[in-house]
């Protein structure tokens, strides 16, 4: 039975990823002086305006408007309207509500023997958080989602290392892959949208598109003369970015994620710190299911886990292996909670998330990149006496 799946990614570039950008780099740089500050930074871009909004409560002195003019740079806006050093920047920011910090400071299910009042951080709100793996990629990540956002990041490189001068930041990537029995067998369609500037014809745009971005991602194994491919479908794309379009942090969950392929809870992660169980237990389910699949007990693997604000431990744990569990979804859950620590705290240390990691998760994906410490595979010895 035939299947076709899609998944797009989008460049740093995207107005909505600019503002993932700079929330995750002011995100970074507040983490620097003050690891246990509390931030959920949101920014907002038209046109030729900035809002940097939200709420921060810290000891750290940043210069937002600084950190995001050279955020805009770095991505490339050194023109048009919203030129790093030419757009308008205003700022909104207040201090962490002190309901919600009353929850987050001390868990209501405090049972006493921690060792210190961190070890008591409630979760940061209420919600469901989902994770997921799966053996379609040598990361564990689905092949649609992989091969948007490596083709996404081959649009930047080949922008900032000159070999095509005439892209601009804005860039969308989008794959359609072909499935025959839960089986990945060929890449269906390939789209790329990227911004350019007047001197470059579109016979010549489509042609080293396909030379330098689609062909060392996608070609050989996984196209063949049937794959579809639209470059610049609409044509002219000279006008991009937040002069083109407004951006909003969060806006791309799913990009950020899994490239639709599982469910997911609704929560941002973007200019949060990690108290946020929106973020942190995001990453966590991520490092579980992918330590299932590594270690074997299942070839698929869905995790959700649920908070009540204030409460560190999850309210539920459930497991999905689509059928490909060694060993039933009732037990697999049992595993996870004999096995992970899922209350916030707990979360926090082992991935070592109060360091300033985050500005790298703004483009191309939270999950299936090198250097996360969500990505490690450390737990798969201890997880194969279940099998």
């Amino acid at each position: 039975m035939k299947k076709f799946f899609t998944s797009e990614s989008v460049t740093e570039g995207h107005p909505d990823k600019v503002c993932d950008n700079i929330s995750d780099g002011i995100l970074d740089e507040i983490l620097r002086q003050d690891p246990t500050a509390r931030a959920a930074i949101e920014c907002a871009a038209a046109f030729d305006k900035l809002l940097i909004m939200g709420e921060v409560t810290t000891s750290a002195t940043v210069d937002y408007e600084k950190t995001a003019r050279e955020i805009i740079r770095k991505i490339g806006y050194d023109f048009g309207t919203f030129a790093y050093d030419k757009c308008e920047i205003i700022t909104a920011i207040h201090q962490q509500s002190a309901d919600i910090a009353m929850g987050v400071n001390a868990s209501l299910e405090n049972k006493g023997g921690e060792a210190d009042e961190e070890s008591l951080l409630g979760a940061g709100d209420q919600g469901m958080m989902f994770g997921y793996a799966c053996k379609e990629t040598e990361e564990l990540m689905p092949l649609s989602i992989s091969l948007a956002h490596h083709m996404a990041e081959r649009l930047t490189q080949v922008r900032k290392d000159g070999t095509l001068t005439y892209l601009r930041p804005d860039g969308k990537t989008q794959v359609t892959v072909e499935y025959e029995n839960h089986v990945a067998k060929r890449v269906d369609t390939v789209v790329v949208s990227t911004q350019h500037d007047a001197v470059v014809s579109q016979e010549q745009l489509k042609a080293d598109i396909k030379k330098y971005v689609i062909d060392p991602i996608v070609g050989g194994k996984w196209m063949d003369e049937k794959t579809k491919i639209y470059i610049n479908p609409t044509g002219r794309f000279e006008i991009g970015g937040p002069e083109g379009d407004s951006g909003l942090t969060g806006r791309k969950i799913i990009v950020d994620t899994y490239g639709g392929r599982c469910a997911h809870g609704g929560g941002a992660f973007s200019g949060k710190d990690p108290t946020k169980v929106d973020r942190s237990a995001a990453y966590f389910c991520r490092y579980i299911a992918k330590n299932l699949v590594a270690a074997g007990l299942a070839d698929e693997v869905e995790i959700q886990v649920a908070y009540a604000i204030g409460v560190a431990t999850p309210v539920s744990v459930f497991v999905d292996s689509f059928g490909t569990g060694k060993v039933n979804d009732e037990a697999l859950a049992e595993i996870v909670k004999k096995e992970f620590d899922l209350r916030p705290y707990a979360i926090i240390k082992t991935l070592g998330l109060r360091a300033p990691v985050y500005a790298k998760t703004a483009a191309y994906g939270h999950f299936g990149r090198d250097g996360f410490a969500w990505e490690k595979t450390d737990r798969v010895e201890d997880l194969k006496k279940y099998l």
